[in-house]
């Protein structure tokens, strides 16, 4: 197996840092594994957990710096691996095996421009954002394989579904980023252009759900439309529309996830009564922030940086 470099963009990655890195540290890989780590500024406990894995090498770049996807595109840049694998700070893998089941397809099928694999939610997540995870990798290819998808498979209608692609937990070639297909430098969604051009160039994406890692985002009610207003926003960049409607067409979709997450609540053996109680209590406030975030992307002018802005977590952490 040709070599590979793991990159990590970090900021202020401390709550599941040291997880990612020793479960990197018991991979079970045919070749040789190089560990990057670009930080963007952290504040926290990031870089002493850092210096407790000598065997990491770590980039520094000024927060200013950072974007999704030209941090992505230096670490290309900079790493020495044949294959370029691509994790997020709080994306844990999930046994030994996961980074060579991940670059496994690129090694079989030079077509292949990127590979995906399975998202786990932690257990303590929103019950909105667990069965979305879970509906999302479920319904992109079988478990038990691996699952091709190419453009030509997909129908207009359908190619949203058939560009997604997460660098969450991701991989390709490093001389696809390098000299082929960069990712784009957006202020978010990198992962679902880069899926799309994918495709555009008439090659093939592979999701491969054995390459698996834990991971969900931790984030407050409170900011979780602004989350899903970067997402909107997002698509529209990428130019899907995103058509919410006025209160009564939100309200009714706020009651259908509801009502549907409520029935999966009561039959999910993961939750305790006191779990269920607590979510069925909460879990309709999510789906309210869910289509409100989306409504924000919806109408927002998006030449208007002061209104994006406004609205926009990626901003709101920018300029902390």
């Amino acid at each position: 197996m040709k070599s590979a470099t793991i990159i990590i963009p970090t900021w202020n990655g401390e709550p599941y840092l040291r997880a990612v890195l020793e479960a990197i540290a018991g991979q079970d890989y045919e070749g040789e594994v190089e560990t990057l780590v670009i930080d963007s500024g952290s504040t926290d406990g990031t870089l002493a957990i850092l210096a407790e894995f000598p065997w990491v090498r770590v980039e520094h770049i000024d927060k200013a710096d950072f974007g999704h996807g030209r941090t992505r595109n230096l670490g290309a840049s900079l790493a020495s691996g044949h294959f370029v694998a691509f994790l997020t700070q709080d994306a844990i893998p999930a046994d030994a095996n996961w980074l060579q089941r991940l670059v496994e397809p690129l090694d079989i099928n030079s077509d292949i421009w990127g590979v995906f694999g399975k998202q786990i939610p932690r257990p303590q997540c929103p019950p909105l954002q667990k069965y979305e995870i879970q509906g999302v990798f479920g319904s992109a290819g079988i478990d038990l394989g691996i699952t091709l998808q190419g453009a030509e498979w997909a129908s207009a209608d359908a190619i949203d579904r058939a560009a997604f692609y997460s660098d969450v937990n991701a991989a390709t070639r490093r001389s696809i980023l390098v000299t082929e297909l960069p990712y784009r430098d957006v202020p978010y969604g990198e992962d679902q252009f880069f899926g799309r051009d994918v495709l555009a160039r008439g090659k093939l994406k592979a999701y491969a759900p054995r390459a698996a890692v834990v991971h969900s985002n931790d984030i407050t009610l409170r900011d979780f439309a602004h989350r899903i207003f970067d997402e909107g926003l997002a698509l529209r960049h990428a130019g899907s529309p995103v058509a919410v409607g006025r209160l009564p067409r939100r309200l009714a979709r706020v009651a259908r996830g509801s009502v549907a997450d409520s029935r999966r609540i009561m039959r999910d053996g993961a939750y305790t009564w006191r779990d269920r109680v607590r979510w069925l209590t909460l879990n309709p406030r999510y789906h309210w922030a869910k289509w409100r975030g989306y409504r924000w992307a919806e109408v927002v002018d998006m030449s208007d940086a002061s209104a994006v802005e406004r609205y926009s977590l990626e901003a709101k952490h920018a300029s902390t």
